[in-house]
């Protein structure tokens, strides 16, 4: 067990509702990896004088959470890269992921895990196969992760199989599991055009036996919208005639939804995962972020996959929110960079239905990220106006000035490089595994 630890900084972004900015501030982190204390060092509790203490001197945030990714797909970047998102997925990813083996999606997913870390990124919310290999992976590198195994109903998948699995799994391992608690499983159901209304059904009734989250695919583009629409109202509604909003579960990308539509996720308690990077490039359209957040939807950010973005890097996911909402609002005040910097954190969180991650609070889990300001995006320092210095990190610094991570206490990242995993070797085997896959 590791012993308890204070980290002292200039700057602390907890993430609490109002966004504060805590100046000369502490972190104290206990022997079980949680945080005990969080606010002025000036008031910080006593602690033994042989309690170990580390002195930064950056910006300490908390570490930041993809509501939505595919990260095995660190193996797929730049396939069918100009295709629009069905002939995207039906001519080039599904045949290729068709070839993967479950060595391989481990190698995408430590690969993935790697990238995110670097970045400041601790938690990742996983739909992917090969489920038990992407858990290993994240277990590896020490990132904290979210994992629903992703099944369709299409020639020689069994989505009655791949459901009672994952009740299986859970009910041997427990709904969160491994160090720190970093495993979560979840179910996650493709989508409503990959799945008939029943498999919708069996998932509900097994997820809310289990308290599990669903993780699905709603209403990404304008054909499944219409499609949907003309046989049952709509995505959200088919969710609410199955079952599925009646538990937890996250609607990813939600991009075509009507007033009724938010109504209908905001009465559920349902979280969205907006993904505005994927959606520009496969054109799929533009997340209704304004209307959603004024509806006390639950909305994180996410990469989605790493081939349909092309990276795993949510500060530029919070940069395009802000970008989106203020160009769809007319509006340079829509979304500012207190709002995209929740988003990325303590709103990714609850979208995911957690409260022990995502913000800086007594009894949640230490996942840090440190911020340096030894850079041309800082060049006022510190010493400027909160406002100020929230815009200098969202807009300026972003992943490039993440320089350590923690999760759950554990030291993740050092100046930059993963300590758990050897990046090259990492790279190296998701080449190997690439090579196979496309050629």
């Amino acid at each position: 067990m590791r012993t308890p630890h204070r980290y002292l900084a200039p700057v602390v972004l907890p993430a609490d509702p109002s966004c504060s900015v805590l100046r000369d501030a502490a972190v104290d982190v206990g022997a079980d990896g949680r945080i005990t204390y969080c606010g002025p060092a000036r008031t910080a509790p006593a602690l033994p004088h042989h309690t170990p203490r580390t002195r930064l001197t950056g910006i300490l945030v908390p570490g930041l959470v993809n509501a939505h990714a595919h990260s095995p797909m660190t193996l797929l970047r730049g396939l069918g890269g100009d295709l629009p998102l069905l002939r995207w997925l039906q001519e080039v990813i599904w045949p290729a992921e068709a070839r993967m083996t479950p060595a391989d999606a481990r190698a995408g997913m430590l690969l993935g895990c790697v990238e995110m870390l670097r970045y400041g990124v601790t938690t990742s919310a996983e739909m992917y196969a090969h489920a038990e290999q992407v858990a290993d992976a994240a277990l590896e590198a020490g990132s904290r992760t979210l994992i629903a195994p992703a099944y369709f109903d299409r020639p020689g998948g069994d989505w009655r199989g791949d459901i009672d699995a994952i009740g299986r799994w859970i009910d041997a391992d427990g709904l969160r599991f491994g160090p720190g608690e970093r495993v979560e499983l979840c179910y996650g159901p493709h989508s409503t055009y990959t799945l008939p209304p029943e498999a919708l059904r069996h998932t509900a009734e097994e997820a809310a036996r289990r308290g599990a989250l669903v993780h699905i695919h709603v209403a990404e583009t304008l054909a499944e919208d219409t499609a949907t629409r003309e046989r049952y109202g709509s995505v959200p509604q088919l969710l609410k005639q199955t079952g599925l909003l009646d538990g937890r579960l996250l609607a990813a990308h939600a991009v075509h939804l009507s007033d009724e539509d938010i109504a209908t996720l905001a009465g559920s308690g349902a979280g969205v995962a907006h993904c505005p990077g994927s959606n520009a490039k496969l054109a799929s359209g533009t997340a209704r972020l304004g209307a959603l957040r004024a509806a006390s939807v639950a909305v994180g950010l996410g990469t989605d996959g790493p081939a349909s973005n092309d990276d795993l890097d949510l500060w530029e996911e919070a940069r395009l929110a802000m970008m989106f909402a203020r160009l769809a609002a007319a509006d340079p005040m829509a979304l500012g960079a207190a709002d995209a910097f929740l988003l990325a954190t303590s709103a990714g969180a609850a979208a995911l239905g957690r409260t022990d991650i995502g913000s800086l609070r007594e009894g949640n889990w230490a996942d840090l990220a440190h911020v340096s300001v030894d850079g041309p995006h800082f060049t006022a320092g510190l010493e400027i106006t909160d406002t100020h210095l929230i815009a200098n990190l969202m807009w300026a610094a972003g992943s490039r000035a993440i320089t350590d991570v923690w999760v759950a206490g554990d030291h993740v990242v050092t100046n930059g490089e993963p300590t758990q995993v050897d990046r090259q070797k990492a790279q190296t085997e998701a080449g190997k595994a690439t090579a196979r896959i496309i050629r």
